[in-house]
């Protein structure tokens, strides 16, 4: 088959097409014949050589694909799934290429008004918002939620789903443009983190009280103005590290909000965690998408023979919402 491998730790270019082995489905798998991927942030720290996959995990890269059962594997002929659904899929790799094994409980159906080619920018993203915000964070109707990079495909997710859980929404983001697309989704406090302190600005916001859940995808640079940031009993959630890996924790700012930190990560979870956050997500989000109240926000589309570039558009940070890959 047709996929993109990692000829090498480094920039965009170490992205090369080429003829690789078709994978098998394993027991409890079937093949998916991809129409599309989703590129993520994670792609790009596995191309540097920074977020290596799991233990038997694909090398190839990719964490969210679209398309249809082509085959089923052992084991997966009662799990309601037939050859020829449309499906999308959240994976653990392997997704920059023409197929890819998917454990049974990590499909989804394609909601109903989402072309197939646009559900690949689902999966990730959807999975990642509503373990962090809904299942770790308990964010709930009336609380305020700040999240930094509003403008990502995370960002253009959660701001949706969190409106639409009732919340009020804080978003960072880095350009007029950036902000005016989260006010746009919902988004009701704005702050462009190259201007502003977002943590004055969100007190100011919020007249003095801060926020109920911070989705945070910096990790230490903003480890100390997130804990600042904090409502009374808050919960911050660190779910990236573009920031840095080590930072100083104040514990007696934390205490005396009585104030939690959670690190999560999507990727190294089991197959049968995975299909738990799957599972919720298919009963809870997936009808608010059927019924037009959350939808996928694309920038743009790449060959999946061009996924170095689809890399370079991601790195340079201008992109709103997600960046697909098209595979003929």
């Amino acid at each position: 088959m047709n996929a993109v491998t990692i000829t090498a730790p480094g920039e965009a270019d170490v992205l090369v097409a080429a003829r690789v082995d078709s994978p098998e489905p394993g027991e409890g798998e079937v093949l998916v014949e991809v129409v599309a991927a989703g590129v993520n942030r994670a792609d790009v720290m596995q191309r540097k050589g920074f977020y290596p996959p799991p233990p038997g995990a694909s090398e190839l890269p990719g964490l969210e694909v679209s398309g249809r059962v082509a085959r089923l594997g052992p084991g997966a002929d009662g799990a309601g799934w037939s050859v020829g659904d449309e499906v999308c899929a959240l994976l653990t790799g392997g997704g920059y290429a023409e197929l890819v094994a998917v454990p049974v409980g990590q499909l989804l159906p394609v909601p109903s008004g989402v072309p197939l080619a646009d559900a690949a920018a689902l999966p990730e993203v959807a999975c990642t918002v509503w373990s962090n915000l809904v299942l770790e964070a308990g964010l709930a109707a009336g609380e305020t939620v700040l999240l930094h990079g509003g403008s990502s495909g995370i960002g253009t997710m959660a701001i949706q789903v969190a409106k639409a859980l009732g919340a009020r929404v804080a978003v960072t983001a880095g350009s007029a443009e950036k902000l005016e697309a989260c006010r746009e989704l919902g988004a009701d406090i704005l702050v462009n983190y190259r201007e502003q302190d977002f943590v004055e600005e969100l007190k100011a916001a919020t007249d003095g009280r801060g926020a109920d859940v911070i989705l945070d995808v910096v990790g230490a640079k903003y480890l100390g103005p997130n804990v600042k940031a904090l409502a009374p009993d808050g919960r911050l959630v660190v779910i990236g590290l573009l920031g840095g890996r080590t930072g100083e924790l104040d514990l007696g700012a934390l205490l005396a909000r009585r104030g939690r930190v959670i690190a999560t990560s999507l990727r190294s979870r089991s197959p049968q965690d995975k299909a738990r956050i799957v599972a919720e997500v298919r009963e809870h989000l997936w009808p608010w998408i059927e019924a037009g109240r959350v939808r996928p926000l694309i920038q743009s589309r790449h060959p999946l023979a061009e996924a170095a570039a689809a890399h370079r558009e991601m790195e340079a940070s201008q992109h709103i919402g997600k960046i697909l890959l098209d595979v003929p």
